[in-house]
């Protein structure tokens, strides 16, 4: 959006502290309502965003209805209104695609948008190159992306994909596997484990046992806690015994820091 478009605080910089995130299994009335004013604000009419919907929503688009207002218009407010919650988040994907189509900028333009609303309403997702994934406090979101950028540059590719998949777990959606979020953060914490000790084979419990310097006492014993609960909660589960979301970040985020400090 250009500057003129732009409301008074975006122009001058104004905003407020970031609510918590409270919304997740969700997608409200008033993000379906911003999202098709946003893309109609944007550029796209209500034939773009009933193709999007019905290809989403694997239904026929209404033939008797042929005038953009208000019959196009008000076919696709009874779908997106209407829809599973989940769908919404296949809908933004897909109208950002069209973006995409007809304008790089534009579709920057309707990703940022989006971006600052789930923030300003305490949404746990947002958007990055037009994939909705899961968001994080402040300090899980900063370090995970440290993690990745530091796995990256070191060239420890393996360890990276394992916290892009633990990510992808927790983005899943109508559901995040959590457990698999737990067993993708510790794995590429033992990938890494691994690799600084030339141990190509051992788990992380052995290579803590093993190598006792590698971490400085005693956040060596905290991790091999950490191991022990990710091991039951997350590749032993037991009936009646789920993690819930906040422990899968928890476990995440900590597999994301001692990656990052080994591999530097």
């Amino acid at each position: 959006m250009n500057n003129k478009r732009k409301p008074f605080s975006k122009r001058h910089g104004f905003t407020v502290q970031p609510p918590e995130i409270k919304i997740r299994e969700d997608a409200p009335e008033n993000l379906r309502h911003f999202v098709l004013q946003i893309a109609i604000e944007l550029g796209l009419g209500p034939s773009d965003l009933r193709e999007c919907a019905c290809a989403v929503l694997h239904v026929r688009p209404d033939p008797n209805n042929w005038s953009e207002y208000p019959n196009v218009w008000g076919e696709v407010e009874d779908l997106i209104y209407g829809c599973d919650w989940f769908r919404i988040y296949d809908f933004i994907e897909r109208v950002y695609l069209r973006f995409q189509k007809r304008d790089k900028k534009l579709a920057a333009d309707f990703e940022q948008a989006l971006n600052d609303f789930f923030i300003e309403q305490g949404m746990g997702w947002q958007m990055a190159d037009g994939e909705i994934i899961t968001r994080g406090t402040e300090a899980f979101e900063a370090t995970v992306y440290v993690a990745v950028e530091s796995l990256d540059a070191a060239g420890r590719n393996t360890a990276r994909d394992e916290i892009h998949e633990a990510l992808t777990d927790l983005s899943r959606r109508p559901k995040p596997d959590l457990t698999g979020a737990i067993q993708h953060g510790m794995a590429a914490l033992e990938c890494v484990a691994r690799d600084a000790c030339g141990d190509p084979k051992a788990t992380l419990g052995d290579i803590l046992k093993r190598h006792p310097d590698l971490l400085p006492k005693p956040l060596d014993t905290a991790i091999e806690k950490a191991w022990g609960y990710a091991s039951e909660m997350g590749r032993h589960i037991r009936e009646g015994r789920q993690p819930d979301r906040k422990e899968a970040e928890l476990i995440v985020g900590l597999a994301a820091t001692v990656s990052t400090y080994l591999s530097r």
